[in-house]
C-alpha cells in the first residue's frame, strides 16, 4: 500500500462526491511487477443501533433492567417469561433482573437499568 487517505483529504474528493458520508478512506496501492495502480475505497454499508449499554459501575444481580427481545423471537420470549420477566409497553422492553438476563445470554440486548 502506497497511501491511505481519510475521507475529506485531497485525493479523496472524487470518491467523497460518489459515496458521500459513507466514505471512510481511500487507499492507493501500486503493483511492483505490472506497474499498475489500484484504488480501493472503504465505505460504510450498514449502521445499526445496538442495545448494549455501557455501565459506569457493575450491576448488582438483582438490578431490574430493560431488555430488547423482538416480537418474532417467540421461544426467547417464552423463556424470558418463565424466568419471571414482564413486558413493559411504555419502554417496549422486557423487564428482568440482571442475573436472569445474564443466565439467558441477553447482556448484549440491555437497553438500560430501570429506575
Amino acid at each position: 500500500m502506497r497511501k491511505k487517505l481519510d475521507a475529506g483529504q485531497a485525493g479523496t474528493l472524487r470518491y467523497q462526491r460518489q459515496f458521500g458520508d459513507a466514505l471512510v478512506c481511500v487507499r492507493y496501492r501500486h503493483h511492483p511487477e505490472n506497474g499498475k495502480r489500484y484504488t480501493t475505497v472503504e465505505i460504510v454499508v450498514d449502521e445499526r443501533q445496538t442495545f448494549a449499554v455501557a455501565h459506569a459501575t457493575p450491576m448488582q444481580a438483582d438490578t431490574l433492567i430493560a431488555v430488547h427481545i423482538d416480537y418474532a423471537e417467540t421461544e426467547l420470549r417464552a423463556r424470558a417469561k418463565e424466568a419471571g420477566a414482564r413486558w413493559d409497553g411504555g419502554r417496549k422492553a422486557w423487564l428482568m433482573t440482571y442475573m436472569e438476563a445474564k443466565r439467558l445470554g441477553l447482556l448484549g440486548r440491555i437497553k438500560g437499568a430501570v429506575e
